[in-house]
């Protein structure tokens, strides 16, 4: 079984594989790149964000995408919406945005994104925290999105989710059963999921999972996960939102919590390598920029996380029984 240290990494990775058409084109709004040219004075922009739930990865995003504009000096009036987790108020708010006179419009999570996709077709759309736009039905290809949108995606590369199995393995050496619970109509959380299950195989780990269609099962699954030496939490919308509700469960059973980003680590889990998602929401903002400015989404390829955070929450792995080893905690963020 490897071992890696947890050592803080950079990447610069742009543009993922593509494999699979643009199903959207057939729907009542389509998504012509040529309608999507954006308006604006030249000094100043009006920009809908529709948000898909309250937790602070999303949260940060969004942050990180204001500072953008805020850095390179734009006048911007924003129109921040959340959907509050529910599908259909996130297509309420893209058919409200889809009548407004906006420049550009940003998604925040997938069902978000895909809620603006399919109203939106008279300006760009940009999206953040999305796992596998493709997969998603959101553009033609990550290289050639081939419509009025784009983004960046929160797909973990995949050094850093070895990584974080990594971390499994050093906090639990003999760790032979992982838990993971996760949404079951979130295609974000599917994708990861069967990612996660190829790289536990390579370290002679068994995933065992249970999916949740509210925030309300969450305990309850945690618990049907049953003998598992520990938990992992991907990027999943809903459980990253009731995480409170899973760690609980994980510290009465004492049982570790590895996470994918550092929210996630904030609200009880012990780890992650994992996205930053202020710096992704970012990221997402220069991109708005260059649309803004005259770029064509239909050619601006999909962007990964430019850098990764490495960050520890030493009580929460008290409270779960277990001792951080000094070459995890070795120039990782802390959570006090």
């Amino acid at each position: 079984m490897r071992q890696t240290s947890f050592r803080r990494r950079a990447f610069a990775l742009v543009g993922l594989s593509a494999a699979a058409a643009l199903t959207l084109s057939s729907c009542a709004s389509g998504n012509d790149a040529g309608d999507a040219e954006a308006g604006g004075d030249g000094d100043s922009y009006r920009i809908g964000i529709s948000q898909f739930a309250p937790h602070p990865a999303l949260d940060a995003a969004s942050e990180g995408f204001k500072a953008a504009f805020e850095e390179a000096g734009l006048e911007v009036e924003f129109d921040e919406q959340n959907a509050q987790g529910e599908q259909a108020t996130a297509v309420t708010i893209a058919e409200s945005f889809a009548n407004e006179d906006l420049d550009l419009a940003l998604a925040i999570a997938t069902p978000a994104a895909q809620a603006l996709a399919s109203s939106v077709s008279t300006y760009p759309v940009l999206f953040t925290a999305v796992t596998d736009a493709v997969e998603a039905d959101l553009v033609d290809s990550n290289e050639e999105p081939g419509g009025n949108i784009t983004g960046t995606s929160d797909a973990v590369p995949p050094e850093a989710l070895e990584g974080q199995f990594d971390l499994i393995t050093e906090m639990v050496p003999d760790a032979k059963k992982v838990g993971i619970v996760y949404a079951s109509g979130e295609v974000n959380s599917e994708v990861q999921v069967e990612q996660a299950t190829e790289v536990a195989a390579d370290r002679d780990l068994e995933v065992v999972t249970q999916t949740v269609t509210t925030a309300n099962d969450i305990a309850q699954a945690t618990e049907a996960l049953g003998d598992v030496d520990a938990i992992y939490v991907p990027t999943d919308n809903m459980v990253v939102n009731g995480i409170a509700a899973l760690v609980q469960v994980a510290e009465q059973k004492q049982i570790p919590v590895i996470a994918a980003e550092a929210g996630t680590v904030e609200g009880g889990a012990i780890a992650t390598m994992g996205i930053d998602y202020e710096a992704l929401g970012k990221q997402t903002g220069e991109m708005a920029i260059a649309i803004l400015e005259g770029g064509d989404p239909a050619s601006t390829p999909v962007e990964m996380a430019a850098t990764l955070a490495n960050t520890v929450n030493p009580a929460a792995a008290e409270r779960m029984g277990v001792e951080i080893p000094d070459s995890v905690m070795e120039g990782a963020d802390v959570v006090e």
